[in-house]
């Protein structure tokens, strides 16, 4: 049978869009997976999003389905991706998460697999605490909360400033958004979806 992985994530200016894709595409590397990419609800008003050029980015990936908290029931193992606000996950995803509670009266995601990456706008902008804190919802949801182990050597270079961790894929924009994750966060990134695919696919055979 079929395993079912969903990528759920909040973007604003296009990093995290990015980084979904990539996770998307390692995914698909596991045979027997099927991948679907999904995007959680804007709440800021479109004079806000404009201003700050996040309306003209949004644009790139308005193709993407808005998901629906209930269908997360229907995943072996669900990727959630988030940019980091204060160190923390934007308020999209804490919205969409806290929908959720008809799902935690059921245990519908109990045994579930949980991952998540990340983005920030510096290199010591809250990564880790954003993907920690994170994981505290998944593991109330009953999750099995999976992470970027160090078989996935890329997150330990020196010969770059690159986002990675073994908590989950990560990259950093600069303050001005200007900077696109790279080629080794997207490898990273690429890792973790071919990682919690082989996990969800062995979950589910047992």
């Amino acid at each position: 049978m079929t395993t079912k992985i969903q990528v759920v994530f909040y973007s604003s200016h296009g990093h995290v869009y990015r980084m979904a894709e990539a996770v998307v595409a390692g995914v698909r590397e596991v045979a027997d997976v099927e991948a679907s990419l999904w995007q959680v609800p804007e709440l800021v008003p479109d004079a806000v999003l404009e201003k700050s050029g996040a309306k003209a980015a949004r644009a790139a990936f308005a193709h993407v389905p808005v998901a629906q908290p209930e269908q997360l029931a229907e995943a072996d193992a669900v990727i959630f991706g988030t940019p980091t606000r204060f160190g923390n996950m934007c308020a999209q995803m804490r919205n969409f998460l806290d929908q959720t509670g008809g799902l935690w009266m059921k245990g519908a995601l109990i045994g579930k697999v949980g991952s998540v990456f990340t983005s920030t706008a510096t290199q010591h902008g809250g990564q880790e605490s954003t993907l920690l804190s994170f994981h505290t919802t998944l593991l109330h949801q009953g999750m099995v909360v999976v992470g970027v182990p160090y078989s996935e050597q890329r997150q330990m270079t020196l010969g770059e400033i690159t986002g990675g961790s073994p908590y989950g894929a990560s990259t950093i924009a600069g303050s001005d958004g200007a900077r696109l994750p790279s080629e080794n966060e997207l490898a990273i990134a690429r890792f973790q979806g071919r990682h919690v695919a082989g996990i969800a696919k062995r979950l589910r055979a047992a």
